[in-house]
């Protein structure tokens, strides 16, 4: 077991603890396998009957801890990856409910471990992201395919502008259930663990119902859906962004972001800044990767990932990005190529496997 993964069983309760706060409960290798095994065990544990996953100081999990597998061989970044997608296709088939309190930073591989449940609460204070072309990576760990699943083209927006969302929004885009306010869950979410176990222990709570009974005792919890902190600050954008994001290619998406900021949409000149700041290759990568997850099942776009993975690592763009924006937080990463249209597609074809 990770020292930086608590668990305990409470009544009816598994409780998943990820304590590593001071680096925002980042996932390195061990806290991978130890979520997993945990997860393992407890799907056979009769006195189980609901998984709680929580985070200790100011989120969830802010991602995999990528500034390690910066200093290490390819192949163990690559194990890494094996493992944690393998670890996010067990949340996503959980056999009992998976309650994900999404508090807070839930970011990368924060949401791999969220975003797949069955039951998923966020707050006012959530910051989710999929950041990853930031650091010339591309969003992993399943998302692609909740990416691809957002209405219209917010994913697409957020994938390639490494944009952060609130809770509202995650909700909006189908990455969260439930919003709660922070003070209803209570301190590190007891309130809400003790309204789980105590409606779960119930003798009328069956088998075939108690992930609607989880879901209500959540719902009983959150913010009404006339509520107006309920209303998505992205939905409001989705009219220019679904205009700009359309279609395949990234230097026209780029071009139409350009147009648009020209007649004074600053929204989409906040876009074309963030856009033209990321990794190009990424960039382009990820628009394929969403465009093909959209028709693929979550255990291929996980292989997808994987595959991709062990092409990224290998290139100077990821070591690169990560030392500039995490390392030396110069905020000034030398990326080759240094612009989106020099990218040359039959590399990006080489990522995904094809001649």
């Amino acid at each position: 077991m990770s020292q930086h993964v608590r668990a305990e069983i409470r009544g009816p309760l598994g409780i998943v603890t990820l304590d590593r706060p001071r680096a925002l409960n980042s996932l390195d290798h061990a806290m991978i396998a130890a979520l997993e095994d945990l997860l393992e065990e407890w799907a056979d544990a009769p006195e189980v009957r609901a998984v709680v996953v929580r985070g200790e100081g100011r989120g969830l999990c802010a991602g995999g801890d990528v500034r390690a597998l910066r200093l290490g061989p390819d192949d163990d970044a690559i194990a890494f990856w094996a493992d944690e997608y393998r670890l996010n296709a067990l949340i996503a088939a959980y056999p009992k409910p998976y309650v994900a309190v999404m508090d807070g930073v839930t970011m990368g591989g924060g949401l791999g471990i969220s975003a797949h449940g069955s039951v998923r609460i966020v707050t006012e204070r959530t910051q989710a992201a999929m950041p990853e072309a930031r650091i010339g990576f591309t969003p992993d760990v399943g998302m692609a395919s909740l990416l691809a699943a957002a209405p219209g083209e917010l994913g697409t927006h957020l994938a390639l502008t490494s944009s952060t969302v609130t809770g509202a929004d995650a909700v909006h885009l189908g990455w969260a259930d439930h919003l709660v306010p922070s003070e209803r869950l209570g301190e590190r979410a007891e309130t809400l663990i003790e309204a789980l176990a105590a409606r779960l222990a119930e003798p009328g709570v069956g088998e075939e119902s108690v992930l609607a009974a989880a879901h209500d005792v959540v719902r009983g919890l959150a913010l009404e859906a006339s509520d107006p902190r309920l209303v998505a600050p992205l939905a409001r954008e989705r009219e220019w962004i679904d205009e700009a994001y359309a279609g395949d290619d990234a230097q026209t998406i780029l071009e139409r972001l350009v147009e648009l900021a020209a007649e004074g949409h600053e929204g989409a000149r906040a876009a074309e800044e963030a856009m033209r700041s990321v990794c190009p290759f990424s960039v382009v990568v990820t628009l394929a990767a969403l465009r093909r997850a959209a028709v693929m099942e979550l255990v291929d776009v996980l292989a997808q990932d994987l595959r991709l993975g062990a092409t990224l690592i290998g290139r100077h763009d990821m070591r690169e990005g990560i030392r500039a924006l995490l390392v030396d937080k110069d905020g000034a990463p030398q990326w080759r190529p240094s612009r989106i249209e020099d990218v040359d597609p039959a590399e990006v074809r080489a990522a995904f496997g094809e001649d």
